[in-house]
């Protein structure tokens, strides 16, 4: 059994711990407000930007359309989004879990390449033959650290030129998105080539006339779509970092309070033993004496 200096040097470490929890969990809880803000004000425009895609793309052919290029699919870029730290549960781990199950299962037999945004990916394919080295896109893989349109525009600017290029004949975004604080589903979308989904409402769309005509209008729109849904993936990752965190945080502080309980109620139980050791002892011996 522990000695009452190692309980409470338990005790103290535990308490310790506990403040550094609680105080990482009201620092998420604040960036969380933020990062919620941001994708929730990007959605509505995201997916009104589709619709109006989708309009469009219903009376007119896309297959001459770069991005819409169907091709045999020899090559594949994994984006995989993670955050820049950890402590945030299974956020990350989710990631590392769906983008191996493409890569090994999905995509066997086909040169996939990952390319990283976010340290905890990159620190898990650096060494792998599947890491995907750019030198136009090293600066912007720590793109968490200043995360702007402007930076994402550019990843995706290269991602689609890459494309354009054929070095890739099909690009899939993995990341997390954010449902709520305690919520987040792991969400594998293909961000190029372009696949026209188009329903009944739109086949049945009137006809428009379009100034400037519908093909630049779709060619113009097609590379503002891939930015702005590369842009969503990454603030949805982002919200979903910090709800992660900050429900991870709330369970580490719970578990700390419990296990410092438990640790002050074997304190006080081995410190009464020893009390009544004490007491025992000091009994026998006035016993002894007046014997």
């Amino acid at each position: 059994m522990p000695s009452l200096k190692e309980i409470r040097n338990r005790i103290t470490s535990v308490g310790s711990t506990m403040q550094i929890t609680s105080a990482m969990k009201m620092v998420s809880a604040a960036k969380l407000k933020k990062a919620q803000d941001a994708i929730t004000q990007m959605r509505p425009y995201a997916v009104k930007l589709q619709e109006i895609l989708g309009n469009l793309s219903a009376t007119l052919d896309l297959s001459e359309n770069a991005f819409s290029d169907q091709r045999e699919v020899k090559n594949v870029l994994i984006i995989a989004v993670t955050s820049n730290r950890g402590l945030c549960g299974g956020f990350n781990n989710n990631i590392l879990k769906r983008v191996n199950v493409l890569v090994h299962e999905e995509y066997k037999g086909i040169n996939t390449s990952v390319l990283c945004l976010g340290k905890k990916i990159k620190d898990a394919y650096k060494r792998t033959p599947q890491y995907f080295i750019n030198d136009n896109l090293a600066p912007l893989e720590d793109v968490f650290s200043n995360l702007k349109f402007e930076n994402t525009a550019l990843i995706a600017e290269e991602v689609m030129h890459l494309f354009q290029t054929k070095a890739f004949d099909k690009v899939v975004v993995v990341y997390n998105k954010f449902i709520n604080a305690a919520s987040q589903d792991v969400i594998t979308e293909q961000l190029l080539p372009i696949v026209s989904e188009v329903n009944d409402n739109e086949q049945n769309a009137g006809d428009y006339i379009f100034e400037p005509s519908k093909v630049e209008i779709v060619e113009d729109l097609i590379p503002k779509s891939l930015k702005i849904q590369l842009f969503k993936a990454l603030l949805d990752s982002n919200a979903s970092e910090h709800g992660a965190r900050m429900t991870a945080m709330h369970k580490a502080t719970d578990n700390a309070k419990e296990l410092q309980r438990n640790l002050k109620l074997s304190y006080n139980k081995a410190r009464q033993a020893a009390i009544t050791n004490e007491i025992l002892e000091i009994v026998g011996g006035a016993e002894a004496l007046n014997n």
